[in-house]
């Protein structure tokens, strides 16, 4: 049986800001590194 579990955050708009910041740069490395390895293989 699997399980999952969702939570659920409120984040102040200092918070907000910094999760957008954070995330922004994530997805950026990570389509960045998809791009370099489509273009490897």
């Amino acid at each position: 049986m699997l399980k999952g579990f969702k939570y659920r955050i409120y984040p102040n708009q200092e918070q907000r800001i910094y999760f957008a910041r954070t995330f922004g740069c994530t997805r950026f490395i990570y389509n960045r590194m998809l791009g370099d390895k489509i273009a490897h293989y």
